[in-house]
């Protein structure tokens, strides 16, 4: 018993460092008083973490009785999260919402890092009872930061549509959990499957299940019509926290919903081409998830157009994106999938890399209005030509990396014959063009009314800016070596 527990163990070191690391914040903010010991400490958790999940390369192995499974498919979505926390560990050193001097930050990094730890173990969870309570513990940190700044008008607002919204989707979730357990009698995602294929079960009610259990995970990626807490929380949250939510949130929902359509609904019998699956037959799950995600781009993108603050502009691109991604779902077979995890690499560097310039301007401005922008690309011409290149790849043009993540999107629907779908992604790539030119006309084009003074930032933002700005490029000019690891995870996926 205590050999398997150890065995066991040693496969979840990089969650073992989390957890000590949430505990080791607490303790330094009692002992030291100094945030900026509290963020080194988090940091230095966070580095170890990473270290352990890189060890962890190559291995494929199930952990305490099937509850999580530890491949290199987890292991793509785990480095993801891993590295926005850190991002935004960052970033929180430098908020000027975060660094109030009424505010506990002992507090605010734990909950950071516990809500790492939550998402972290949603990408490897393979029971719906460890993805139900995976899913729970980052979404109760999550509440919690995002009304963490007090004094701000529209932070309590935030929190509690988030915890309304959250706990209404928990319990379609939860619903759904329990009548796919009342049909197969397991919890466990791989049971479940064998159980549908070889006793089948009632069509009607399996749907009914699958929908109710999609309710949780597009809840956590933002999907319509689950998204109606995304702007109101990313606009009253802290920028840092909002950013977070933007990546590390849907890479742990994504990488959930992934694990349990892959593993619970597709037909393991099915003689395709290589890298081509097929459902169950008479369980049509991927026709939901197309009206989802033209549901998701198109109504992200026309509302954003009319948005006039920032974050919140940037909040619906966000479901929009999201949108994006269920793309790749829809296709079924190992181009999708891995076109998804191709995207959420260059995503992540873009979207940060935005969340982060309008942290910094709201700092010395203290406003996030669009108009606030006029004038910017005279007074802070590297932050401007930033954001730039930032919202260039949200857009998905060359030579940036976002064009690469739209390049394999489009070119997965192309080869599954799903070419109106690619059709209308193009179209929503062009509205997201338009209102992303709004803030190049004012940062370039428009004349500032207020102060014509110059900004200067640090030099740290500017070393944590260029860290941001070089993959969102580097990756639109070679990313070989990440289509071959996207691949090569995708291929080693939902193999027991």
């Amino acid at each position: 018993m205590i050999e398997q527990i150890l065995y066991n163990m040693w496969y979840i070191r990089p969650e073992i460092a989390l957890t000590i690391t949430c505990l080791a914040a607490i303790l330094a903010d009692v002992i030291f008083k100094r945030k900026a010991m509290v963020a080194g400490v988090v940091l230095g958790g966070l580095v170890v973490a990473g270290i352990f999940l890189v060890q962890q390369f190559g291995v494929s192995a199930p952990v305490f009785s099937h509850m999580l499974a530890v491949d290199p498919f987890s292991l793509y979505f785990r480095g993801i999260i891993l590295i926005t926390a850190i991002f935004v560990v960052l970033f929180s050193l430098t908020s000027a919402e975060v660094n109030t001097p009424h505010l506990r930050v002992g507090e605010y990094y734990a909950l950071i890092v516990a809500m790492t730890l939550g998402m972290v173990l949603m990408t490897g969870s393979s029971n719906l009872l460890m993805m139900y309570l995976s899913l729970e513990l980052t979404s109760i940190s999550s509440y919690i930061l995002a009304g963490f700044t007090k004094n701000a008008p529209d932070s309590a607002e935030a929190s509690l549509k988030y915890v309304i919204f959250g706990a209404l989707s928990s319990g379609l979730m939860l619903y759904g959990i329990s009548i796919l357990y009342g049909l197969t009698g397991t919890l466990d995602i791989y049971a479940i499957n064998h159980v549908l294929m070889t006793m089948g079960a009632n069509r009607l009610a399996l749907l009914i299940a699958g929908v109710l259990i999609m309710a949780g995970f597009g809840y956590k990626i933002s999907a319509v019509p689950f998204h109606f807490w995304t702007p109101d929380v990313y606009e009253g949250a802290p920028v840092t926290i909002t950013a977070f939510l933007s990546v590390a949130s849907k890479a742990g929902g994504f990488a959930m919903l992934m694990r349990f359509m892959k593993v619970t609904f597709i037909d393991s019998t099915y003689a395709g081409t290589a890298g081509t699956w097929a459902l169950i037959p008479g369980f049509e799950l991927n026709h939901v998830l197309i009206v989802i995600s033209v549901l998701t781009m198109t109504l992200g993108n026309l509302v954003a157009v009319w948005q006039k603050n920032v974050k919140r502009l940037l909040a619906y691109s966000s479901i929009a994106h999201a949108g994006y991604m269920l793309m790749g779902l829809v296709v079924l077979g190992n181009d999708g999938f891995a076109a998804v995890l191709i995207y959420f690499a260059v995503y992540m560097f873009m979207n940060l890399g935005a969340f982060f310039v309008v942290m910094l301007v709201s700092n010395k401005i203290g406003s996030e209005h669009i108009d606030s922008y006029k004038g910017l690309g005279s007074r802070a011409p590297f932050l401007s030509v930033a954001m730039a290149i930032f919202l260039v790849s949200l857009t998905g043009l060359p030579p940036t990396a976002g064009f690469i993540g739209k390049l394999y999107l489009f070119a997965a629907l192309i080869n599954a014959k799903i070419i109106w779908l690619a059709i209308v992604g193009v179209l929503n790539s062009v509205v997201s063009l338009y209102y992303y030119a709004l803030i190049f006309r004012n940062m370039f084009l428009r004349d500032g009314t207020g102060s014509t003074e110059p900004l200067k930032f640090a030099l740290s933002d500017n070393v944590i800016l260029l860290a941001l700005l070089i993959p969102t490029l580097g990756l639109g000019l070679y990313f070989t070596p990440l289509v071959q690891l996207a691949q090569y995870c995708v291929a080693m996926f939902g193999v027991r």
